[in-house]
């Protein structure tokens, strides 16, 4: 695909042909260099879509750290198993100023500093939130609930808020994760996950149950959700944009979920 030069203008009008607008609350997923040349990087994305909720608008995006898991989760798969220990005795605790994301690309880890960013207490599968509903949003994410309701993904369908994707596909959609913590399918099951944290003053190696999801068929449920309702597409410099409201997309996954997710999960 020929790579194309993209400047803030084009993210602004390709933003406002999918419907983001004032007031909205939105999750964004991108991936930059999908988008071919953007003039001035992950920056000017960040103002444009800060721009475009506006001042009673807020942005969210994920902020995983997800190398702070126990080795044995499969998230240090390039080194050796006599490592592990070592590993799980000094990796960092989580500090929300500092922890930097893992593969969540250059948009989500420029968003986690920008100046009013705010960012959730979950030592691996944090959340960034910039805007009207962000101490809302990242406040009281809990070690267990990832996902679900009250978590920052629930949070965000309480509001009616929208889910943005930039360049990305449903594989990346958080959002479905929520579908996960509601639905009923054969297989479901809690698992017990590891972090450093720090606790009193100190730091440990805590371990906490939270539901086991892997979101292996999230790119097919999202090509059944695109058949069963509208979603904005706009085209962004190599890219495509597009928008969804969240609770359309959940409420629909759930039901997928229960009605087509008969493998047990391991």
């Amino acid at each position: 695909m020929e790579r194309k030069l993209v400047l803030k203008q084009d993210i602004l009008t390709a933003l406002d042909q999918v419907g983001v607008g004032g007031g909205q609350t939105v999750m964004v997923h991108a991936s930059l260099s999908s988008l071919g040349f953007v003039c001035g990087g992950a920056q000017v994305v960040i103002e444009a879509l800060l721009e475009s909720v506006g001042a009673e608008g807020t942005i969210m995006m994920p902020a995983q750290s997800w190398k702070n898991l126990d080795p044995a989760a499969g998230v240090h798969w390039e080194e050796p198993e006599e490592w592990w220990q070592a590993i799980r005795d000094h990796w960092p605790a989580y500090n929300k100023d500092i922890t930097p994301t893992n593969t969540m690309g250059a948009v989500a880890e420029m968003f986690r500093k920008w100046p009013g960013t705010l960012r959730s207490g979950h030592p691996a599968r944090s959340v960034a939130a910039n805007g009207k509903y962000a101490d809302y949003l990242t406040r009281e994410h809990t070690l267990s609930n990832i996902f679900g309701d009250g978590s920052p993904i629930g949070k965000l369908y309480e509001l009616d808020g929208y889910v943005l994707l930039i360049g990305v596909g449903y594989d990346k959609n958080t959002s479905l994760h929520l579908a996960d913590a509601r639905a009923e399918y054969p297989g479901k099951h809690d698992c017990i996950e590891h972090s450093a944290v720090m606790e009193n003053g100190e730091r440990i190696w805590k371990s906490y149950p939270t539901l086991f999801v892997d979101g292996e068929d999230f790119t097919e449920i999202g090509a059944a959700f695109e058949k069963a309702h509208a979603v904005q597409r706009a085209p962004l410099g190599s890219g495509t944009i597009t928008l969804m409201k969240q609770r359309e997309l959940v409420d629909f996954a759930v039901n997928w979920i229960e009605h087509n997710r008969n493998r047990a999960f391991s």
